[in-house]
């Protein structure tokens, strides 16, 4: 089910945006449940897997399963990054960086506005 998405939706979703630090409504959400792709519905990560990265994002060590999400390079302004993208839509979520948390070290820094939240129930 692809859903109408808001302007800020859309920009990060199909254009690649990023929202600003800390304006975003799940960097401090600590409510159990599952982040799904605001575009598609795909599960992408549980609140089991959520830190603080101090980062002004969402942060997460791992995805909710592997086969929901892909990667690849990203060589936008002046960097070299690994974008997070939704297996499903093609949606652009944000990067993951090496220097997250055990057990797997890594930081899925993801926008809000790509997520929407499944509370367990």
């Amino acid at each position: 089910m692809v859903k109408i998405l808001t302007k800020e939706q859309y920009h990060i979703l199909k254009e690649k945006g990023t929202e600003l630090p800390f304006t975003g409504k799940y960097v401090h959400h600590k409510e159990n449940g599952d982040y799904v792709c605001a575009n598609c519905g795909n599960k992408l990560f549980s609140s089991d897997t959520k830190f603080d990265s101090k980062s002004g994002w969402p942060s997460f060590h791992s995805p909710k399963d592997k086969k929901s999400i892909d990667t690849k390079p990203d060589k936008s302004h002046f960097m070299l990054r690994t974008e997070v993208l939704c297996k499903k839509c093609k949606g652009h979520l944000g990067h993951v960086f090496e220097d997250g948390p055990k057990p797997t070290g890594l930081r899925y820094c993801i926008n809000s506005a790509a997520l929407d939240f499944k509370k367990k129930k």
